[in-house]
Order: structure tokens, then C-alpha cells, then sequence
């Protein structure tokens, strides 16, 4: 695919805080990529940009060739989708989908055609007449994609557009919006701190954190092959752990020599090692490669989350068995399930989950309730 837009050296501060670090990045025509990452991490910022909304301090904003750097918003083949849908309360909806083409004097009988197409597409035909502040909060962020697109613009800006809404909705609404990228061949550019709604929607997905790209790839390339402590932790739920690379394709690590499917790295190098809860076996304790004690089991629907203290190190377990608290088990990993990474500035700081509540970590955030 052809390159759209390439984003050079881009760096921006607040306050003397530095937001973005040094981002060099590239986006397809015709793709859908999400730039994931927690509140504070610079990708609303770097959606501003893009735009044009904000400025970089330094570095250059390439749009199909050519520098956009100081090309005011209005003027480039960008749109935007915000979490707050800025519909206009007093028209109808016919009348807020139209209102771009209004603006630029385009004849009554297109304008007909084009908002009868784009209604269609977000399917709320029929709700010509309605009122916007009588639609549903899913039936609103309809008409501001239907206002957003009716332009045909190249690329259109996201951010963090699914909010407001409900999980089911959310869910309804991700699939719709692949649905109208794939049948628009319009680049998104989708705007999330939301794990399962970016590896559910994304071609590519970007991870951010602290101002700086983690990793670039595809979802099945972020979720089974992280690069850093960072990314393991952030994209689902992972026990990371110090390992030793002993030689190519073994790896000691939680006081045992397991076999892996990784190579290149020196002779007992220091090593993070990740394994997701989902690819551990739960076996007899006689049976198992290394053994621990549940702490705690909680029901999650379609299987059970438990959490298992190895050598003061709490593992979690995602399993369809069951068992209980204070039972002593034994857990088997296939070389599939262990997965190599360098040591990092993240190194340590996740994968144990000696006191697992995301909650917990949310009221902890001082960033939580903004986004730079």
C-alpha cells in the first residue's frame, strides 16, 4: 500500500513537559491503524497534529508527499470524529450530515444525493427529519461519521469516538466502523486507550507510552510478540517474569530450565520473559514442570481467572477447569508459551499480580482523568 502520511522527528512539549518524543512514523491509504496507549501517552496529541489542531515543536508532517506542517485544518484532506460528537442541536439530521456540503455551495440535488448515500451507509435511513438531541447516544456518533465522511476525505481522524457508549454498544459500533472503513477505502486513524477494541478493529496498531512508539505491527504480531515489558503488560494480561537465556532455545526462569522457541541473544543474558495466563496447563502437582498454591479463584463467564503464588510470585491462570483456593497445583508450559523479550526501562515494574484491580491502578493514575 502507498504511503499517506509520514510523520518525520515529530516532537512536542507542554510546559517544559515533553508530550511527544522523536515519533517517526508511516500510514497506509486505505488502512485502519490505532494509536493505543494509557491516558498521558501523547496519541491524542499526535491525532491533533495530524490534523493540524496542534503544532510540533519540531519535525515534519508529510501528507501524499508534501510538508502540511503549518496548513491550517480546514484545508487539508483530513476529518475528524471526536468523543464529543459537537452535532449541531438544532438541526435535524439531514441537515448536520449536510451541513459540509452547505458550507461549500454544493448543488441542492448532489447534496440530496450524497446525504441520502452517506445515511444509507450508517444505516440511518429514515431518520431524515429526526432530531439529533432525540437519537441515542450510538444514533449520534452515526451522524457525526455520516457528517465526517460525506466530504470523501482521505483520512479521517478518530478520537476515542466509542467513549461515551455502553459495552454492547461499543462492541456493535467497532464492527460497524471496519465495516465503513473496508467499504469507504477511506485511512482511519482511531484514537484509543482500549486494548480488546484496538486488537479487535485495527490493521495496524501503534503502542505508546511516555511521548515514545513501543511497538508497530499487527495485532496478532502486538499480542503474541511484544517487544518490551510495556507493550506485554499493556495488551491483555501477561505474567512477566527475570529469566536467564542459558543458550538459544533455553531459558531458565522461575527456578526451573524450560525449553523455548527463542534465539539470538548472548549466552545467560538477563532476560524478561512473558507468559500469557491462557497458555498455561493446569496439571496434578507431581505432574507439573513447577508447582504453586491458588491464592484466589474468580468466575469470569467463560472460564476461570486464577491467581497462583509460585516462590512468592503470583501468577495469573485463565482456565476452564476448576479448582479451588488452597489447593497446591502443578503447571505445565510448552515452548509455544514462553516468549523472550530484551530487558527494558520496564523491566520489573509489571507482571506480578500480587494486588490485581484495575481499578486500583486507575485511581492511582494522576493522569487518569486527562490526556495529552
Amino acid at each position: 500500500m502507498d504511503k499517506i502520511i509520514e510523520l518525520k522527528n515529530i516532537t512536542k512539549a507542554f510546559d517544559g513537559e515533553t508530550v511527544l518524543d522523536g515519533i517517526n512514523l508511516y500510514i497506509c491509504d486505505n488502512e485502519f491503524i490505532t494509536l493505543l496507549g494509557p491516558s498521558g501517552c501523547g496519541k491524542t496529541t499526535l491525532l491533533r497534529i495530524i490534523g493540524g489542531f496542534a503544532q510540533p515543536d519540531s519535525g515534519d508532517v508529510i501528507f501524499m508527499g508534501k510538508q502540511i506542517n503549518d496548513l491550517p485544518p480546514h484545508k487539508r484532506n483530513v476529518n475528524t470524529v471526536f468523543q464529543k460528537y459537537a452535532l449541531f442541536p438544532h438541526l435535524n439530521v439531514y441537515e448536520n450530515v449536510a451541513f459540509p456540503l452547505r458550507e461549500k455551495k454544493v448543488p441542492k440535488a448532489e447534496i440530496h444525493e450524497k446525504v441520502t448515500e452517506m445515511l444509507k451507509l450508517v444505516m440511518l435511513s429514515g431518520f431524515e427529519n429526526r432530531r439529533v438531541t432525540s437519537l441515542s447516544g450510538g444514533q449520534q456518533q452515526r451522524v457525526a461519521i455520516a457528517r465526517a465522511l460525506i466530504s470523501h476525505p482521505r483520512v479521517l481522524l478518530l478520537d476515542e469516538p466509542l467513549g461515551a457508549l455502553d459495552l454492547k454498544l461499543r462492541k456493535d459500533m467497532q464492527q460497524e466502523l471496519k465495516k465503513i472503513q473496508k467499504s469507504t477505502g477511506i485511512t482511519f486513524i482511531f484514537v484509543t486507550h482500549d486494548q480488546e477494541e484496538a486488537l479487535s478493529m485495527s490493521d495496524t496498531i501503534v503502542v505508546m507510552a511516555e511521548g515514545k512508539i513501543q511497538q508497530i505491527g499487527t495485532p496478532t504480531d502486538i499480542y503474541n510478540e511484544p517487544k518490551n515489558a510495556f507493550v506485554a503488560d499493556f495488551i491483555g494480561e501477561s505474567n512477566i517474569v527475570d529469566g536467564i537465556m542459558l543458550e538459544d532455545y533455553r531459558v531458565k526462569f522461575a527456578g526451573h530450565v524450560f525449553q523455548c522457541l527463542d534465539a539470538g541473544f548472548g549466552k545467560n543474558e538477563a532476560v524478561d520473559v512473558v507468559v500469557r495466563p491462557e497458555d498455561v496447563d493446569i496439571v496434578p502437582a507431581d505432574q507439573g514442570q513447577f508447582q504453586g498454591t491458588v491464592t484466589s479463584v474468580t468466575f469470569m463467564g467463560v472460564h476461570n481467572e486464577i491467581i497462583v503464588d509460585i516462590q512468592g510470585f503470583k501468577w495469573m491462570i485463565q482456565t476452564t477447569e476448576s479448582v479451588g483456593e488452597g489447593e497446591y497445583i502443578g503447571l505445565r508450559l510448552d515452548p509455544d508459551a514462553i516468549h523472550i523479550m530484551k530487558k527494558s526501562k520496564y523491566s520489573g515494574m509489571f507482571g506480578d499480580y500480587s494486588s490485581f484491580s484495575s481499578e486500583l491502578d486507575e485511581l492511582s493514575d494522576p493522569n487518569s482523568e486527562e490526556e495529552a
